[in-house]
């Protein structure tokens, strides 16, 4: 579920991002543009949530 709401909030925010820059450049909305953005954005954010550990660092169990 976890994936799926990722994806759903990657679309949304990049679709967001595209009207408005596209509004303040004067350029036409494309929707495409956004929706593979979105995918490509949520497909990092996995990767990237992968790569880092999850494991407190050994330092931080003394404090």
């Amino acid at each position: 579920m976890q994936y799926v709401m990722t994806l759903v909030w990657s679309v949304l925010l990049m679709l967001m991002l595209n009207y408005v820059v596209s509004s303040i450049l004067a350029v036409p909305f494309d929707v495409t543009t956004s929706l593979i953005l979105g995918v490509i954005f949520t497909i990092l954010v996995f990767i990237i949530s992968a790569i880092i550990p999850n494991e407190p660092t050994p330092e931080a169990d003394h404090h």
